[in-house]
Parts: structure tokens; sequence; C-alpha cells
């Protein structure tokens, strides 16, 4: 079970390793191929988003058709095929092509890697697993930017994406050695249009599932928003290029007991009700920041001021994009699979779209970031509003 578990947590860290060990080098990478336009380089994060979103949408249909292992070893070849593509490039362009072809080659470890916990436990010991393996994943946001930023200083920020060649073939031969097959042929059912557009057009036409996907599109983007944007200020605002790996580890680590609160407060005041306040609460908090940097308050304070500011909305994502997710799925158990690949492809992608004019208007400052998140986090509180207005129309008692 520990082979397992270790296996799995890789397996769902592809994603944060390969958002998170970009950062560092994300100036590097400006200098280097988008001198004139700098804020282009943010595109780098959202891109690899866009393209994990759109193959969220096939992937675990398609494992539900031909099985876990093919779907996971494909996309660990077309991951290492991007990342080889990504460290040849001459332009940011080829770049940001090979980050959607990264993207979707990682929506494999995203998606079939809960189908395979699904497919061998249930219940308690599901959610036992779940929990060990959440817990492994956790470090990986916080040391990714210092494995980033090592390897950087130590070959450039093109060995960056050979590190993800190195991880994705020991993921990939890890998986085919050691791993079998864990949904039998019987099991299997055949990846058809119809079941895939029949679930989405009911999704959409569902009250709930239609906002609480909205309002997790709204989270995403504050999250991509900040993640895309957290690198440039802490090299053009505060100078603080150097010790940004560590301060982004402390707050990582922050921000992931979040999820031990969530589920203290979640039986005692309901995940719709928790995540409102979340998002109301946010918005508060970044205008206080935006109020104070334009106060000018001196440089020092308001450095820790953004860091304190920073782990909160990391902190945020903890308390609700499992709890929307969680609203989103409850009333689709009987296409909980499609359901699953639709809410995760459609509110990722939305986010990602949300989150790149926030990352380009970027002027030098922290305003874009705190007014952007002010922005969604308003949006995501205000589908919440709605969403209960519509369910006391449904149960008026």
């Amino acid at each position: 079970m520990v082979e397992f578990i270790a296996l799995m947590a890789m397996l769902f860290a592809t994603i944060a390793f390969s958002i998170d060990a970009m950062l560092p080098g994300l100036p590097q990478i400006a200098a280097e191929l988008t001198p004139d336009a700098p804020n282009q380089v943010q595109l780098i994060v959202t891109s690899f988003v866009i393209g994990m979103g759109l193959a969220t949408f096939f992937v675990g249909p398609l494992s539900d058709a031909v099985g876990r292992r093919p779907v996971l070893l494909a996309g660990s070849a077309l991951y290492v095929l991007a990342s080889i593509l990504a460290w040849q490039a001459q332009s940011l362009e080829l770049l940001l092509a090979a980050r959607v072809l990264q993207g979707i080659g990682a929506a494999g470890p995203r998606v079939v890697a809960m189908a395979i916990v699904r497919d061998l436990y249930s219940g308690r010991h599901m959610a036992r697993i779940l929990s060990f393996i959440m817990m492994t994943f956790t470090l990986v946001p916080a040391i990714a930017p210092l494995f980033g930023a090592w390897i950087m200083g130590l070959a450039g920020w093109r060995a960056i994406f050979l590190a993800f060649v190195g991880f994705a073939v020991l993921t990939g031969l890890w998986l085919a050695l050691r791993q079998p097959e864990s949904l039998p042929p019987e099991q299997r059912r055949p990846m058809r249009a119809g079941p895939m557009l029949a679930a989405l057009s009911e999704m959409l036409r569902h009250p709930t599932v239609s906002l609480a996907l909205l309002a997790q599109a709204f989270c995403y983007s504050m999250l991509f928003s900040m993640i895309s944007l957290v690198q440039p200020v802490y090299d053009r605002v505060f100078d603080a290029a150097d010790s940004f790996p560590y301060w982004f580890a402390l707050v990582s680590l922050i921000a992931a007991s979040a999820s031990f609160l969530n589920a203290k407060l979640v039986m005692r005041l309901g995940m719709r009700r928790l995540a409102s306040f979340a998002f109301g609460a946010q918005v508060v908090l970044s205008l206080i920041v935006t109020a104070l940097w334009l106060a000018q308050i001196p440089m020092g304070w308001m450095f820790g001021i953004f860091i304190s500011w920073q782990a909160s909305v990391f902190f945020q994502t903890g308390l609700t994009i499992g709890n929307l997710n969680a609203l989103a799925m409850e009333p689709m158990g009987h296409v909980a699979g499609m359901a699953a690949s639709v809410i995760g492809s459609v509110s990722t992608i939305l986010g990602a779209l949300m989150a790149v004019p926030i990352g380009l208007v970027f002027d030098g400052t922290p305003l874009p970031l705190s007014l952007g998140v002010a922005a969604v986090c308003l949006g995501a509180y205000l589908t919440l509003s709605v969403m209960r207005g519509a369910e006391r129309r449904i149960l008026p008692n």
C-alpha cells in the first residue's frame, strides 16, 4: 500500500510540478523570448492549464473504454514529447504550443489516477487512501519553485523542461512495471459522443450544477491569476526574486492546512455557506490590499502584507474548490464519471481564460492582481447568492 500511495501521489503531483517549477524561470524566459512584451510570459501558466482542461473532458471516458494504464502511459508519452519541444523552442509561440500539449498529456494523471483509486478502494478505505495521497501531494507545491530555481541556477531555464522529461519517464516506468490494470475488460464502457453531450446539456440546465460550475471557474481564475503574477510581483515590485521560492514554500505549507479546517467547518456550515463566506472575505481582503498600496505605506510593511494576502488566497482554495465540486456533483450521481470530467474541464478552461487578461495588464504594481482577485471573488459570491435564491424557489419551506 505504501508504494501505491507514493505512485498515486507522484501522478497527482504532475500538475503542481509542471506549473510551480516554472515560476522562477519566467523572468529569464521573458528576457530571451519576449523582451518587448514581458507580460506575455505569464501565458506559460495559462496555456498549460487550458490544454489540461481541454483533455480532462475526454480522458475519463476514454479510460473507461480502453483501461487506465493505456491512457496514463499515452499521456506520459505526450507529456515527454511536449517537454522536449518546449526545451527546444526558439519562440514564445512555439513554447506556448508545447505547453498546451504538455497540459493535454498531464490530464491523464489528473483524472485517471483518481479513477484507479476508485477502482481499487471504496468508502472509508478510499477516503483513507486519498488522505495519505493528499498529505504527500501538498508537499509538491511547496518545493517545486525551489527545485525549479535550483535547476535554473545550474543549467538555465530550459533544463527545467528536461526535469519534466525525467519526472514523466520515472512515473511512467513505475506505473508500467509495478501497477496492474485496475479496470477489467468486462467493466469497460464504450466511449460515445451522445452520452457525453447529453450529460453536458443536463448539467448546464440544472441551476445548482451550472451555478456551482461557474463559481468554481471564478475560483480557478483567482488561483491561476495569483500563480501567474506572484513571481513578477516579488521580482518587479519588491525586488525579492531570489527569496521568492522560499516565501512560496512557506505560504504553500500554511495554505495546506485549509483542507483540515474545511473538514471541520463544512459539516457545521454547509458547502455553499462556507464557500460564500470565503469569497466574501476575500473580496474585503483584496480591496484592503489595494487601498494600502494606494496609500503608499512603506515597502517593508507592504511586502509582509502581500505575503499574508497571498497565503489567504491559497488558503481560500482549500475552503472553496472541493465544496463547489461537491455541490456540482451532488445532483449528478447517475452520471458521476461523465460529470466529473465535464466539471473539471469546463471550470478549468473558463478559469484560465478569465485569468489571462488579469495577467496581461500587469503594470509593475500589485493592483491588477488585487483588483482582479477582488473582481472574480465578487463574481463567485454573487453566483452563490443566485444559487441560494434558486434553491429557495425550489424548496420554499
